[in-house]
């Protein structure tokens, strides 16, 4: 199995960072300090290495720390079970991204196969409240994990479905042009649809064979807008019998892009949504540990994990429950926290660093265990 660790990181100008290099080992890395010291900053650099927009999923020209306007920097040494990759980022002061990896441009696509990177942010307790939006967005992050293409399908849908939406708002009709466009859509929503249910699959596999001191979620792709669609004639058909609707609209109503997620607390039986903060939280974690686990058994392959806040709302025994399956797993976990006994459970199985912020940008400073 290819433990994934990263061994080196740098940060130039970015977010509360003037500069900082990190040198770590494959151990869980403890985060502490202030509110407002830099924690997340620092782990939204780190999932800055896994495809997407990051945890924040902000602009890029929005990271750079101010008043500096030469853009950002951000590299790193990611080692597997055998190979060691350098990768390293720059955006300059209009955003736009360059990606190298062991010195070559590379593609997002790319990135994902070297780097599975998954988080959990305090804004996702509210996951099961919340609309569609950011389950799916859940989901997705998940389903990368284990299927890098995903994110093509994703971008290749999403770029296909803002062209229908422009001729659905401009009221055009030319069914050629429908037609050519609803190809694509449908070509991608198939790929999306099929990764995501593999996905799912996966997690359900991973929970219902391990003990966990975190419930079992049992996890739904609802297709509320697909209508039943499965092949690439299914889509062309539901896009094309909803274009009428569409025009009313203004916007295209059916596809993947109209899905959720759907999480029961297994054991006993209801929704997430009805569930307390403290359960909501711990079936959010069950979810990521299902994740990490799927991928070490399916893909030989573990994930960084990045857990913001992770102690809250997590009574002691849970907090400790949760350090032993990232221990047992052998995950390099960035966890963040207020104060280092939090983590004091974790020993000598972590690394501690104190984030501290002098009044102009963020500092690191290792530590020894609490």
């Amino acid at each position: 199995m290819r433990l994934l660790a990263l061994r080196y990181l740098s940060i130039t100008q970015y977010r509360s960072y003037a500069r900082l290099v990190i040198e770590c080992d494959a151990r869980p890395l403890a985060l502490y300090g202030a509110n407002g010291a830099g924690k997340t900053n620092l782990l939204e650099a780190v999932s800055m290495f896994s495809p997407g927009r990051g945890l924040r999923r902000a602009r890029a020209q929005t990271m750079t720390q101010h008043p500096c306007a030469d853009g950002w920097g951000l590299s790193a040494l990611v080692q597997g079970a055998s190979l060691t990759h350098e990768i390293a980022m720059r955006a300059d002061h209009a955003g736009t991204r360059q990606l190298r990896i062991n010195q070559k441009t590379a593609s997002q696509t790319q990135l994902g196969k070297i780097c599975r990177i998954l988080w959990l942010v305090p804004a996702m307790d509210r996951l099961w409240s919340e609309g569609a939006s950011p389950r799916r967005r859940f989901l997705d992050r998940m389903t990368l994990s284990f299927f890098p293409d995903h994110g093509e399908a994703v971008l290749a849908y999403e770029k296909s479905l803002r062209e229908r939406n422009r001729l659905l708002k401009e009221q055009r009709r030319d069914s050629a042009w429908y037609n050519a466009i609803e190809a694509q859509m449908a070509a991608a929503a198939v790929r999306i649809q099929s990764y995501r249910r593999q996905a799912i699959a996966h997690l359900c596999v991973a929970q219902q064979k391990t003990l966990t001191a975190f419930p079992v979620a049992d996890v739904a792709l609802e297709r509320t807008t697909d209508r039943g669609a499965t092949s690439v004639a299914d889509f062309q058909h539901l896009f094309a019998e909803s274009r009428a609707r569409d025009l009313l609209a203004g916007r295209s109503l059916c596809g993947p892009h109209g899905s959720d997620m759907r999480v029961l607390y297994a054991a006993k039986g209801i929704e997430g949504a009805a569930c307390s903060t403290g359960e909501q939280k711990a079936l959010l974690i069950s979810l990521l540990l299902a994740n990490a686990r799927a991928l070490a058994s399916d893909c030989d392959t573990t994930p960084i994990l990045l857990l913001d806040e992770v102690a809250a709302h997590l009574d002691p025994n849970r907090r400790l429950a949760l350090y032993d399956e990232i221990s047992a797993l052998k995950i390099q976990a960035w966890m963040s926290g207020t104060e280092a006994a939090l983590f004091a459970p974790l020993g000598g199985r972590a690394q501690y660093i104190e984030i501290t912020h002098d009044g102009s940008r963020s500092l690191a400073h290792k530590r020894t265990p609490p």
